[in-house]
């Protein structure tokens, strides 16, 4: 029994060892022939219809991960937002502070749901889900000044931007947005809010600074050659 156990723990020192020197190299157990899992429910509805669902039938498909999950509370964008509010590690923090964003903005829309005539209730989203998705796509920005130096002169030259740092610049600019106020007189959450639905309705700062980015590129197009030198 002893020397079993002292065997064991020879072989994961060894295994510690080789591994750090990029010698083991650690394999999925299913074949890549096994295909992803399609899990979000806006995949699943452009297969039903494009009706290419029965050719998933008799495939192999590898089991989904716990964070690959279709529920409604396990967003991919807004847990992107709780990460972007997070400091320090304090996660639990900002999904409090989701919450909370989340709760002002039903309340906000309910009182001016209960303003408004019947005639313009339809036009008023309750949704929070629905408003703040609105506000991510109307504040991401096309265009952005990259400083390229030619012939020992910096230019600021307009690049289109990827997906990626559109959505992070945005999502960004509603936080940062946030942050500008009297902190004794208003709460993140509260001023966070009615950011996101200015945004949603294209208004407030943040859309503000999305146009001024783009006049500065338009501004500057004379310069958009540089970016292939």
């Amino acid at each position: 029994m002893v020397l079993a156990r002292t065997f064991n723990l020879l072989m994961l020192r060894d295994l510690t060892r080789y591994n750090s020197m990029n010698i083991i190299q650690f394999y999925s157990v299913f074949p890549p022939s096994f295909v992803k899992p399609i899990f979000r429910k806006e995949e699943q509805e452009i297969l039903y219809n494009k009706g290419e669902e029965k050719s998933y039938t008799h495939l192999r498909i590898r089991p989904a991960t716990p964070f690959q999950t279709s529920s409604e509370f396990n967003d991919r964008l807004i847990r992107k937002f709780i990460n972007y509010i997070m400091k320090a590690g304090k996660k639990e923090l900002a999904r409090k502070l989701m919450d909370q964003t989340f709760e002002n903005i039903k309340m906000i829309q309910i009182a001016s749901y209960n303003r408004v005539s019947s005639d313009q209730k339809q036009n008023i989203e309750l949704d929070p889900k629905v408003i703040f998705y609105s506000a991510i796509k109307n504040c991401t920005p096309i265009l952005e000044l990259k400083r390229i130096q030619k012939g020992g002169i910096p230019y600021q030259v307009p690049v289109p931007i990827d997906s990626a740092r559109a959505n992070y610049l945005s999502m960004n600019w509603l936080i940062n947005a946030s942050k500008e106020r009297d902190k004794k007189a208003f709460k993140f959450t509260e001023v966070l809010a009615k950011e996101i639905i200015a945004a949603a309705n294209n208004q407030g700062r943040v859309i503000k600074k999305k146009q001024d980015l783009h006049k500065q590129c338009e501004a500057n197009r004379t310069y958009a050659h540089f970016r292939w030198s």
